[in-house]
This record gives structure tokens, sequence and C-alpha cells, in this order.
């Protein structure tokens, strides 16, 4: 093996960790998440978690962001409004209403979100593959939904915000994908965007009546939570990623996160002591299928319609 190839093995190798490690830990955020609802809203845990990390990813990066060109202030603003408010407020507030596994599997549909807006964005057709998978996953999510009662009665409202956030978290990485193009550094980036983000938040914060419990933050469990999001899950999580993205590539990359719902279930079974129904198990393998079978990753590859994303 020549001095070149050790070089890209070894390249791959540590964007596998990152990928992987990444994966980890958004997996049990959930579960953190639904811990610290107990002392605070949903937008309390979202403004102290995004301020904590701005201020990391600040000291860690300085230097002032210059735009190189106007326009680009615009994708950074939906970045911020997209894939930290809405998608971490409805993520948030669904998991008020419905377990920590279900609101894992039913977000871990963002990828096939992406897809179709990139798909719609580039002007190209979506693939015959993906149309399966989708249709799988949604059906899964269906089944995760009716999961709570014997009967088929609709009870949606915790996953169908999760549904929402996932949505949210698809427009958020075409913005990302097309600032990444631009060539902007992923830590300066990711600061840009997490401060849109909590100036988005603050009016709601401010409507809501922001006034989150001293006795709670002075609780060494909550603290260590409230560090465990901000500095580990947001800003460290997000640079890490991105630099997984460059080494192995978006496709590669994008595989780690059908571990993610697995890793919610097993944590918040742990943790939280959560029992998953038939349904609910049953609604879990759909989704993972689905997202397998939308990535055209079966033995037996599903013919495509129209040119290659």
């Amino acid at each position: 093996m020549d001095k070149g190839e050790a070089m890209k093995q070894e390249k791959e190798w540590i964007g596998h960790a990152l990928a992987l490690g990444t994966v980890c830990v958004w997996g049990t955020t959930f579960i953190a998440t639904k811990v610290l609802l107990e002392h605070f809203t949903a937008v309390e845990i979202l403004l102290i978690r995004f301020v904590l990390g701005f201020t990391a990813l600040s000291i860690a990066c300085p230097k002032r962001l210059r735009l190189k060109d106007k326009r680009h202030e615009l994708y950074f603003a939906g970045a911020g409004l997209t894939g930290v408010l809405i998608y971490y407020l409805l993520e948030n507030i669904a998991l008020g209403y419905s377990t920590a596994s279900n609101i894992g599997v039913v977000v871990s549909c963002a990828p096939m979100f992406t897809a179709i807006f990139w798909a719609i964005a580039s002007r190209e057709r979506l693939q015959l593959h993906f149309i399966i998978g989708f249709a799988i996953a949604i059906s899964g999510i269906a089944f995760i939904s009716f999961s709570g009662t014997e009967r088929m009665q609709i009870n949606p409202i915790g996953d169908v915000l999760a549904l929402a956030a996932a949505v949210a978290w698809g427009i958020y990485s075409v913005l990302i994908r097309r600032l990444g193009e631009f060539g902007y550094p992923s830590i300066a980036m990711t600061r840009h965007v997490f401060l849109y983000g909590v100036v988005f938040m603050l009016p709601i914060a401010w409507k809501m009546g922001f006034s989150p419990s001293l006795d709670a933050l002075k609780q060494p469990s909550i603290l260590l939570t409230l560090a465990f999001l901000s500095f580990l899950a947001s800003a460290a999580c997000f640079v890490t990623w991105n630099t997984a993205v460059k080494k192995l590539g978006a496709i590669k990359t994008s595989v780690y996160i059908y571990l993610s719902p697995v890793i919610t279930i097993l944590c918040a079974a742990i943790v939280l002591h959560e029992r998953m129904s038939a349904r609910s198990v049953l609604g879990t393998v759909l989704v993972l299928l689905g997202l397998v079978v939308s990535e055209n990753r079966l033995p037996v590859r599903i013919p495509v319609l129209g040119k290659e994303r």
C-alpha cells in the first residue's frame, strides 16, 4: 500500500469515527431534552442551549465572518430559522406529547425531506427507490402515531410535530449545502447560523414569559444536561458532522443517521423506562426499512426514474 492510499484510508477512518460519534450523541439528545422538560419550557431549553452553544463557538472562532455576497445573508437567516428555531422548537414541544422513542424515529425521516427539497431546488427528478422508501417510512410513522391506543384512533400531535420538524430540517439541510458550496469555514458558518437562531428565538421567549427556574439551575444534574446539549450536542457536533461530510461525502455520512432512532430507543428504554408497543416496533422497522430503501442500499437495486442526483 502506497503512502497516498494509506492517507486516504486514514482520512476515511477519521470521517467514519466522527460521523458515528456525532450520531451517537444526537440520538441521546431526545432523552436529555425529555428530562429537562420536567423543569423548563421548550423555549427556555432552546434559548439557554443555543446561547451557550453560540458562546462556545465564538470563543473557538472569534474572527468575524465576512460574507462573500450580501445575498448569502438570506441563506444564513433561513438556516437559523429552520434548523435552529423551527426544528428544535417543534421537536421539544413534540417531546411533551409523545415518547422520546417515537420522536427519535419520526425525525429520522429528515434525510428524505432533504432529498425532496434538493430535487426541487436543483430541478432533478426523484428516483423510484426514493419514492418507494418514502412511502414505506410514512406508513411506519402512521403505525407509531397510532401505537398508544388499542383502537386505531388518531392521536398524532407529538408525532405530527416531529414530522414537521423533519420537514424544517430538510429545508435547513439544503440551505447549509448551498452555504457549504460558497466555501465558508464550518465553525464560523455554524456560529452565524446559531446567531440567527437566537435572534429569532428572543421574541418568542419574551412572549412566552422566559423565566427559567433558578432552583433547577442550581442542580448539578440539570447543569450537566444543559452543558451536554449546549457544548457537545450543539456546538461540537455540528462541527464534527460537517467535518465528516468533507472527509466521506454527504452520501456515506448520511448512512449513519439510520442509527439515530435505534440509539434513541435503546437509551429511552434504559433511562426513561419507555416501553414500545407491537405497533411501535412495527412502525420503527418500517421507518428504518424506508430509509434504507430510499438510499437504494438493498442487495437488489431498484431502477431509477430520471437522472441521477
